[in-house]
């Protein structure tokens, strides 16, 4: 079922309304209410002091100054002379409850029984029935109670005071409510009329027909009005330009066309280096059939083939890694990683290699922590100081250093190597792309390892990139978002 917006102004309006007289009149009533009884509550208690100090005094007037004795042979006469002093009805009870001065207009007798017994624990007390206030005080003399004094107070006057406010609190708030629900009737009523004004004119569009609303508002209604007069504008040029989206989707086809390009140029590359290996396998295996008595061919064919297998299976696994993280969609066990432990992890296992070439390693390492699975780190990090030993110079040094930056962990890995030339910076991360090919291949790489760093780092949330590069070597810096310890 369909509301109007302006029936649901006007309904939430007269809610609104409604609520906030009820609320105050609510307010206002009961501040009243607890005035008036603090007022009788006051006037009961002055009553109740000048009922005590003249019990006291009544009491020093006499020769035989017992309290109780007091009260039993004086007790009709000073409640005559409390009731002309306080211009109440009084009644005097002893400290047994029992009546002693004469009864003014009693509530039923389980409710004063109630109240005289805790009034009798040297308590006030009161009692409040119908338009009747019972006021029951302790009777002390000398510090002691020794009876109650029960004072009658008419509540009438307060209860047709009372009346009278909330009479007036309806008369004057219905008044308020119908003036201000007519004010802000008309107020809001603007508000609708445009509303379903840019309704109409929404339904207009979808069904083809652009046009703009007229709006003379300066506020967020205006403002909207502007806006679906610009979106009727922009779907009308984009009708007219559909001749350029055309030639949009020609160009994306294109592209598709040159990523099928360089799909096919990808396993061009791989059959290309993985036939390199292969042929130089091929060719001892020929030459130790043309030779088998060679000792020396043997040995040396065998370091040949050994190594040649060895890059084979090399360049296989980071083809089929790379080649995986292209298809699938991998669920990676990430975990909060100390960096510094990871690092060295991975150093060691490569410390023969650094030894063989005769590197001298340098680290800067303090402990950080990102998240990442583990095992893709180790391989970002294998790779990276796999290609600074590759492309080292002999005798030369590898320096790893990591620290905290604007919240993110940063890990710089630097050689002494060949370095990378500013014209090729920016594809030493593609594919089968190596600088110097010739050292590559003698060094068994295939320009995957930087491909696989770079793919893998980004899937943890990372980053690779250049920082330096010249004749005195390379360095190359990870980034990753820290972590708390």
């Amino acid at each position: 079922m369909r509301i109007s917006i302006k029936l649901k102004f006007s309904l939430f309006l007269a809610g609104l309304l409604l609520l906030t007289v009820f609320v105050l009149s609510l307010l206002i009533l009961q501040g009243i209410e607890r005035n008036q009884r603090a007022q009788s509550e006051g006037l009961l208690a002055q009553q109740a002091d000048t009922a005590n100090v003249y019990f006291e005094q009544s009491i020093m007037e006499q020769s035989n100054k017992v309290p109780q004795t007091f009260l039993e042979n004086n007790g009709v006469a000073f409640g005559k002379q409390l009731e002309l002093i306080s211009g109440q009805p009084v009644v005097l009870y002893d400290w047994s409850g029992a009546v002693i001065g004469r009864r003014a207009a009693a509530p039923p007798s389980g409710s004063i029984k109630r109240t005289l017994a805790y009034a009798l624990e040297n308590k006030i007390a009161y009692l409040v029935e119908g338009e009747s206030m019972y006021y029951l005080t302790p009777l002390r003399a000398g510090g002691e109670q020794v009876g109650v004094v029960q004072f009658y107070y008419s509540l009438r006057d307060h209860k047709d005071f009372y009346k009278e406010i909330k009479r007036l609190f309806i008369y004057i708030g219905a008044g308020v409510f119908v003036l201000s629900f007519l004010l802000a009737y008309l107020f809001f009523n603007s508000f609708a009329l445009s509303i379903i004004k840019l309704n109409d004119t929404v339904s207009r569009i979808r069904e083809g027909q652009f046009a703009a609303p007229d709006m003379k508002r300066r506020d967020e209604i205006g403002e909207l009005g502007a806006g679906i007069a610009a979106m009727s504008e922009r779907i009308m040029a984009t009708m007219r330009d559909k001749d350029e989206e055309r030639e949009k989707l020609a160009l994306a086809v294109r592209k598709l066309s040159e990523l099928d390009r360089q799909q096919k140029e990808f396993i061009g590359n791989v059959t290309h280096e993985f036939k390199t290996p292969l042929t130089s396998i091929k060719a001892y295996l020929d030459l130790l059939d043309m030779y088998p008595d060679d000792e020396e061919l043997l040995a040396t064919a065998k370091t040949h083939i050994a190594g040649e297998t060895q890059r084979l299976y090399e360049m296989v696994e980071k083809v089929l890694q790379l080649s995986a993280m292209e298809k699938y969609d991998f669920e990676y066990n990430k975990e909060k990683l100390e960096v510094r432990g990871t690092i060295e992890s991975v150093l060691h296992s490569l410390k023969g290699k650094m030894e063989k070439f005769g590197l001298v390693l340098e680290t800067d390492l303090h402990e950080a922590y990102i998240e990442a699975d583990k095992d893709y780190m180790n391989i970002v990090l294998a790779n990276l100081l796999d290609n600074a030993i590759k492309y080292n110079k002999t005798d030369g040094r590898i320096c790893i250093s990591n620290f905290v930056r604007d919240n993110e962990v940063v890990i710089e890995i630097s050689d002494t190597g060949i370095g990378v030339p500013d014209e090729v910076a920016d594809k030493i991360f593609e594919a089968f792309y190596t600088v110097d090919r010739n050292r590559a291949r003698e060094h068994g790489g295939a320009g995957l390892g930087l491909s696989l760093a770079k793919r893998y780092a980004e899937t943890q949330g990372g980053s690779i990139s250049i920082v330096k590069s010249d004749n005195n070597g390379t360095t190359f810096r990870m980034t990753f978002r820290a972590q708390s310890r």
